[in-house]
């Protein structure tokens, strides 16, 4: 498969050096995002199988846990790859200002699990996750002036975020 059917900078197709490149910079994305969600979920399974995560009052719209891997699992990819296309843009202020706000988002991300499984703060991790939310339209903003395609990989991130924002606000409120 080409990169470009992924949706990478039209043309690498003909520039096998390019492409290369491209394909080394899509694994570096993957592998960036996969050692974000790896730092930020490491107590995650733990306390998820622990009674304090079994005691916390949930509203009743909390997905069932089996929801939780696929969905991020896709997010995460299509995180990775809106990364790339935008690392693959033409250099400039706009790319290194979207670029610096998906690194951003990223580290938001992994900070949300830390708070909320590893210390097991509910409240700092419900204002933490306004903060991702706050940093995802921020990059989705900056990507929109740099690349056409990479914002709306966002678009899934941000409804899945929104809704985690009602639901993390509410396990807070639930749980004071």
């Amino acid at each position: 498969m080409q990169l470009s059917e992924l949706g990478g900078s039209e043309g690498l197709e003909h520039n096998p050096t390019l492409n290369r490149e491209s394909a080394v910079a899509l694994g570096a994305f993957g592998a960036i995002t996969a050692g974000a969600v790896y730092l930020g979920a490491r107590g995650t399974r733990e306390a998820v199988s622990q009674g304090w995560y079994k005691r916390l009052k949930k509203p009743p719209f909390q997905p069932p846990g089996a929801l939780f891997g696929p969905v991020w699992t896709t997010l995460y990819a299509l995180i990775a790859v809106s990364g790339w296309r935008i690392w693959g843009s033409p250099a400039g202020a706009k790319r290194s200002k979207a670029l610096g706000l998906w690194f951003v988002q990223l580290g938001l991300n992994s900070a949300w699990s830390y708070l909320f499984f590893r210390k097991r703060d509910v409240r700092a991790a419900a204002v933490e996750n306004w903060a991702l939310l706050g940093s995802i339209v921020a990059y989705t903003a900056a990507a929109s002036g740099v690349d056409r395609k990479a914002p709306w990989l966002m678009a899934p991130y941000l409804g899945w975020v929104s809704f985690a924002n009602v639901l993390s606000t509410d396990i807070a409120r639930r749980n004071a």
